[in-house]
């Protein structure tokens, strides 16, 4: 919430697309958006500019859920009856998985990109369609992953592989895989803007931080025990609704076996259910160790997000009796309560507390930043909350005759006895460009904290500071808007064709 919070505000001062998280830390800031993607953000902070902040999170989640509903709906209704189809989207929609994530993690992006994996299974079966179409379809909703969330994203991509693999070996073709990686380029492609600065930024920041102990893989698959008795607690929580969902899975495994005419699309699902269950198991560390990127999913249950995808379509193919229906919901249910009444209670912010996040933004008093987003080898814990704004080399404040401090732009005029260096309070991030009377300086960092230095003359001087666009970002928008090109260009040429009839 801080996060839309901080959106809103900047938005207000008329930057549309953030880059730097002005009020995370405290106000030394962090380059929060440069990393993280920018669908769930921009939504938050546009339901936060339409309604009060207390409602946003509910609003936000009931878009998400009714986004899966509608998703899966579109995919079951092409291989179930109408009846069915609707009881897998609503089983689907509140899935015990979907219901930790909006009672216990507020996971808010990864809710959102649920809603893709049942579009996702549909755009790799229509692979076998001819032309380029299928493959635009399949890119479109692989970039969608990348800009709503990274981890899901990294699922995402896995799941394409392994599901293009298995159709690739039902055909006895290498068309699935090729067609699949045609697509992952196309995606990359149109996700350019955000994924260019992503890759290339990353050494400007201390992005091991997401794989601090505690959130490896190693110490969060099912029912893992490390040396932190909170961390525990939660783990057996979701390890225990997790083992519930694979049971309920495996039945339904068997009796859709029964669904003769939809042999080929069970062999799907059993395959990418399966392997998301397995590699939530502690015995596929190797996995996680050794593939490319795997192990910034973090969280190896993560993958509940996939698994129940394809739960929801084999409940709704195993059970035809609503008898048989209401016992797996009331167990899968039954399983979430039972938890959270025995391990885990969830826990929630209440209106005050909402209130108080906001009126932090609102005064610039700012909020607890990330550590992964704060610059290289900075130590965010040494800062100090009541420093002042201009600091000399002795630690005393300074006085400036003018002060403009926005998010992206900073105006200070100073007048100093002697030649000094003065530290702000901001985060000496490389995209920052700063000019003292006009020529531009090079700046050093603090020790341990990594706040700005900047040497000034003595006399009268006027520093000017901007987050600039870098080389890295020019190239992301200009990949972007060339794929975008090209990807619409031979939609419409595709539809034209279709649509045109021989005089």
């Amino acid at each position: 919430m801080f996060s839309w919070m901080d959106v809103l505000s900047q938005w207000k001062q008329g930057i549309l697309y953030p880059r730097w998280a002005a009020m995370a830390h405290w106000g030394y800031g962090e380059a929060r958006f440069l990393f993280y993607p920018p669908v769930s953000w921009g939504l938050g902070a546009a339901l936060g500019a339409m309604l009060p902040w207390k409602m946003v999170p509910g609003a936000f989640c009931w878009l998400a859920l009714m986004f899966c509903g509608m998703s899966m709906h579109r995919l079951a209704r092409t291989w179930l009856p109408q009846q069915d189809a609707l009881f897998a989207a609503a089983l689907y929609a509140v899935n015990p998985y979907h219901l930790m994530i909006v009672y216990w993690r507020s996971a808010f992006a990864e809710l959102l990109a649920a809603a893709l994996l049942p579009m996702l299974l549909l755009a790799v079966l229509r692979l076998r369609e001819p032309g380029w179409r299928p493959m635009l379809s399949l890119g479109l909703i692989l970039a969608g992953a990348w800009l709503v969330n990274a981890p899901a994203s990294v699922m995402i991509h896995y799941s394409a592989g392994l599901l293009a693999a298995v159709m690739a070996l039902l055909d006895r073709s290498w068309r699935p895989l090729w067609r699949t990686a045609v697509a992952v380029v196309i995606g990359a492609g149109l996700a350019s803007f955000y994924l260019v600065p992503t890759v290339y930024e990353t050494r400007w920041v201390n992005i091991v931080e997401v794989l601090a102990p505690g959130l490896r893989p190693q110490d969060n698959f099912l029912f893992t025990h490390i040396p932190d008795a909170e961390h525990n607690q939660f783990n057996l929580l979701i390890s225990t609704v997790a083992a519930v969902e694979i049971g309920v899975l495996l039945l339904a495994m068997w009796g859709s076996r029964r669904e003769r005419n939809l042999d080929e699309k069970r062999w799907l699902l059993l395959t990418w259910g399966g392997a998301a269950a397995l590699i939530m198991i502690s015995i596929t560390n190797p996995l996680w160790q050794y593939l490319p990127k795997l192990r910034f999913v973090q969280l190896p249950w993560r993958w509940l997000l996939c698994l129940n995808a394809v739960l929801a379509l084999l409940v709704a193919m195993a059970t035809r009796r609503w008898t048989s229906r209401v016992i797996a919901v009331g167990v899968l249910l039954g399983a979430v309560l039972v938890a959270g009444y025995r391990i885990q209670a969830p826990w929630w912010d209440t209106a005050a507390d909402i209130t108080e996040m906001s009126d932090a933004v609102a005064d610039h008093t700012g909020y607890e930043g990330s550590d992964e987003y704060v610059p290289a080898g900075d130590d965010p814990y040494e800062l100090k909350k009541d420093q002042a704004l201009i600091m000399d080399a002795s630690g005393e404040p300074v006085q400036s005759e003018k002060v403009t401090w926005t998010p992206a732009d900073k105006h200070l005029v100073l007048d100093v006895t002697r030649p000094e260096t003065i530290t702000l309070r901001l985060f000496n991030y490389p995209a920052w460009e700063v000019t003292v009377n006009g020529h531009q300086v090079t700046t050093e960092s603090a020790n341990v904290t990594g706040l700005m230095m900047i040497p000034v003359a003595a006399g009268h001087d006027d520093i000017q500071i901007r987050f600039v666009r870098t080389r890295d970002r020019t190239w992301g928008y200009v990949i972007s808007l060339l794929c975008a090109g090209v990807v619409l260009g031979v939609w419409t040429k595709r539809r034209a064709s279709r649509t045109s009839t021989p005089l």
